[in-house]
């Protein structure tokens, strides 16, 4: 590691970002050191409002982990579902979504952009391409995850994002055909030109994935919420199954074999299994818990093999992310729907480059700890047309820390829904399991980050500057190894400075998709109240008791959790929170883990 990383982004530097500036933070805004991994409270989940499965998928993957509700964006997206124009793509979609994350405050703490179904999954970019490239590049499409990855290139307005080594994060590969490090990962993180991490300088990212697509030859909503639940519990759980390696003499599979035997040599050292075999798919394999392969279609029912929770499985053929119907080859949908955490695939003819499909070493990435969204792309030099489809949080290889937070100095543990007054002194403490340490330690204040501190340090967290009533608190602790894996303790709690109190009710806590809740509130001397649910406001009230109805529609089918704040002046300490209210919209209801959030 070349010196120190970045505590935090500035606000600069995101208005940069917004102009389509050169991404560059000089030394003054270098801290001590921050580390990464990836959590939800890293992620800024954009939902399309207009979309009932996009809302479906949304409830359900904020359920399994716990996103904040700061970090989900309601983005309307009426236009095709399957394209759009660079333009169109940068001031109707990217523009917003990193416009939201700096007025929301949360620039110093988002790392991933991830986006729920029912988005148009291929960017034509023909009409920005420079009159000496045009006739060179034959097909000019990139991926919605790809270009919101590359979202820098993407404002500056230059083809950057066409450069076959424009992801530096990428970890090079050894003299033994194997990355020497795996990073976990922070957007204000700077990447040299061989991948080095920067202290001023250096070319910026932000993870991007999609949670499923149900467009076309993608994923039924269900399909979409089992394999996200299936994902989210294979987080530490080590797979005692077999990564695979399948070899052919297709170029689709001998663009990449040159790196299988070491890739397997790595994994296996690590005490994961890992194995090459021949063919297309691994036959009768019930331990699949990893796979790359290389064939233009195949059919999984029949190799009767088995995916375990957690699995990438990845094939490099020229049309495995287009959705349309009309395609050809077999889509990345077809692992998903067999059980796969994530997958991955060209949303348009991207020739057999290996620069444009990960590496063999995505599954070493993976097996040292790294998330899956780490894991892709560490191992991608150039991700422009690969769209990336899953859940970016699974981490089946990770050691996760063991996080408690007490009140010092009694060392009096933080009971669900306590009343808290005043300044406290709150001390976080962690297991690493393994022998391993956490590095650091952040406080969460209801998805916002509010404060830092080191092993052996506190935090101090004023309650008197902050609403009356129902708030969250999160502690992440973030170990000390390079893959910096993280592990959170997350309790309720009220805040009381000022006797101020306000009541949510909602019924019925059932409704049918088409029917409608009321949601009523009960508070005095309040000039107002607004309610709103995962990203939306879906009313406003004129006083402290009065009640709205509220269409089932705008929720979105699964577990619906609704919040309410009354105000009586401006700022936070003339507010007061209701305890949220979560019903179910019925459709199918929202897989809910009773670990997912802690992990």
């Amino acid at each position: 590691m070349a010196g120190k990383p970045f505590r935090y982004a500035t606000r600069r530097f995101w208005r940069r970002i917004l102009l389509g500036f050169t991404l560059w933070i000089g030394a003054a805004a270098i801290a001590s050191d921050l580390r990464a991994g990836g959590g939800p409270e890293n992620l800024f989940l954009v939902v399309n409002s207009s979309s009932a499965d996009s809302l479906a998928v949304a409830n359900a993957y904020a359920a399994l982990r716990g996103v904040p509700p700061i970090n989900v964006l309601m983005l309307p997206w009426q236009g095709s579902d399957e394209g759009l124009t660079i333009g169109r793509f940068r001031n109707e979609i990217l523009q917003p979504i990193l416009q939201a994350i700096d007025a929301r405050k949360l620039a110093p703490q988002i790392d991933y952009i991830v986006y729920s179904a029912d988005f148009p999954w291929r960017i034509d970019f023909a009409e920005e391409l420079p009159r000496e490239l045009a006739g060179r590049e034959k097909f000019p499409s990139g991926s919605l995850t790809g270009m919101t990855t590359l979202f820098a290139s993407v404002q500056q307005g230059g083809p950057g994002y066409l450069d076959p080594t424009s992801n530096r994060y990428w970890r090079p590969l050894g003299a033994e055909g194997i990355p020497q490090t795996t990073r976990g990962f922070r957007s204000w993180y700077g990447w040299g030109p061989t991948g080095e991490l920067m202290e001023a300088g250096g070319s910026r990212y932000l993870l991007s994935a999609m949670l499923g697509v149900t467009a076309g030859r993608g994923n039924s909503v269900p399909e979409i919420v089992r394999y996200l639940a299936t994902a989210a519990t294979a987080d530490g759980t080590r797979p005692a199954g077999t990564i695979y390696f399948v070899n052919n003499s297709d170029v689709r599979s001998t663009t990449r074999s040159g790196g299988f035997q070491p890739a397997v040599k790595a994994i296996q050292s690590l005490g994961v299994k890992a194995e090459v075999v021949d063919g297309t798919l691994p036959v009768g394999k019930r331990d699949v818990a990893g796979l790359m392969t290389g064939t233009a279609d195949f059919d999984w029912p029949k190799s009767r093999s088995t995916i375990l929770p957690g699995a990438i499985c990845e094939n490099l053929t020229s049309y495995g992310g287009i959705f349309s119907r009309s395609a050809g080859q077999t889509p990345l949908s077809e692992f998903l729907r067999a059980g796969a955490a994530g997958s991955s695939g060209a949303v348009i003819e991207p020739y057999a480059l290996q620069a444009k499909f990960p590496y063999a070493s995505i599954q070493v990435h993976y097996a040292r700890g790294a998330n899956l969204a780490e894991a892709f792309y560490q191992s991608i030099r150039s991700p422009y047309q690969l769209i990336v489809v899953g859940d970016p949080l699974c981490k089946p290889w990770a050691t996760i820390p063991v996080v408690e937070a007490v009140i010092a100095p009694d060392s009096r543990p933080v009971r669900p829904g306590e009343l808290l007054r005043g300044t406290l002194e709150i001390e976080p403490r962690a297991h690493v399991p393994g022998g391993g340490k956490a590095d650091r330690f952040e406080l969460f204040v209801d998805g916002v980050r509010a404060s830092q501190c080191g092993l052996g340090e506190r935090f101090t967290l004023d309650t008197t500057q902050m609403a009356d009533g129902h708030h969250e608190l999160r502690v992440v602790a973030i170990d000390a190894s390079p893959i910096e894996s993280q592990g959170r303790w997350i309790v309720p709690v009220s805040f009381g400075n000022r006797g101020r109190s306000l009541t949510l009710t909602v019924e019925p806590r059932r409704v049918n998709p088409s029917g409608s809740v009321r949601v009523s509130v009960s508070g005095e001397g309040l000039d107002g109240v607004v309610v709103f649910g995962m990203g939306r406001v879906l009313g406003r009230l004129n006083n402290g008791s009065s009640s709205i109805e509220v269409p089932a529609e705008l929720l979105g089918r699964g577990s619906v959790t609704i919040r309410a704040t009354g105000r009586t002046g401006p700022g936070a300490i003339n507010s007061v929170n209701a305890e949220p209210v979560t019903i179910e919209v019925d459709g199918f209801r929202s897989p809910r883990l009773p670990d997912a959030p802690f992990r």
